[in-house]
């Protein structure tokens, strides 16, 4: 039977944690090495509603995208969210690993899983890693050009919905070939050259002031137009080849993923 031990090996297997980006804090949160695993569950992140899904299903092990604990924690009182969601997993009994910017960062990563959803070709990381094929994010070319509004669309349509949407900074009509893009929190990239000299660059949270700054510079011609698009969704998508690849490794282990939106906004109202 596969334990708490053996399934982490697998992960670090499939995303090493050498990958990882220094302030990351991937790897094990919750759990005995010795804990029995026979259900994994995919998840973005690890909320209550998440965990309660993960338990319902019988999970004993939550494989989440984001750690739970990025910085360093004083207390984890259940008065707390970090707190409920950990007590919750010891009582339900069940683990908790993190695979994050270690994620990211190989060639089947989350920003890959999205460039071949729009079916960039010709695709090179932005911030390239140990080998030239893995790194964080990802620049291609689409197979046919585009405008603005038509990529900002076809986003609409691969990505699952959130009451953010798409967001746009740039003239509608813009022609796009070149796309760069940044599954997740990627304002980091705003000034590589790989993004500055494409045509658009898909990211998410971006602020106001890099946003501003860089929608700016675009109107000089000195950069591209920028497509903001949910945190969670743009890594959702690669709960499925997560799921993949850990069922041709691991054979006695049930794996399934959530399709619970964790993106934290509600609704928004358009004026």
């Amino acid at each position: 039977m596969s334990t708490l031990a053996s399934v982490n090996a697998v992960i670090e297997e499939l995303w090493p944690l050498s990958g990882a980006s220094s302030w990351d804090s991937p790897g094990v949160v919750v759990g005995d090495p010795e804990h029995p695993v026979t259900h994994l569950h995919l998840v973005v992140d690890t909320v209550l509603d998440t965990v309660d899904e993960a338990l319902g299903m019988g999970a004993d092990l939550v494989l989440s995208h984001h750690p739970l604990l990025f910085r360093g924690a004083t207390t984890v009182a259940e008065d707390t969210s970090k707190g409920a969601v950990i007590a919750r997993l010891i009582r339900g009994g069940a683990a908790l690993v993190a695979a994050h910017t270690n994620a990211d960062a190989v060639e089947t990563g989350t920003s890959r899983v999205l460039a071949h959803q729009l079916g960039l070709v010709d695709q090179r990381p932005i911030d390239e890693g140990r080998t030239p094929t893995t790194g964080l994010g990802i620049v291609g070319r689409l197979p046919q050009p585009m405008t603005l509004v038509a990529l900002a669309r076809l986003l609409g349509d691969v990505l699952p919905p959130t009451a953010s949407g798409v967001r746009a900074a740039g003239a509608a009509d813009r022609v796009i070939e070149t796309v760069a893009l940044c599954a997740g929190a990627g304002d980091s990239l705003l000034d590589d050259p790989a993004v500055t000299s494409a045509d658009a660059y898909i990211t998410s949270d971006l602020r106001h002031h890099p946003a501003s700054d860089a929608r700016e510079l675009s109107l000089l011609g000195r950069g591209p137009a920028l497509l903001d698009i949910s945190h969670w969704a743009s890594e959702w998508l690669w709960l499925d080849t997560a799921a993949a690849q850990l069922r041709q490794r691991l054979h006695d282990v049930e794996i399934t993923l959530s399709d619970l939106r964790t993106d934290p906004w509600d609704f928004a109202i358009v004026q």
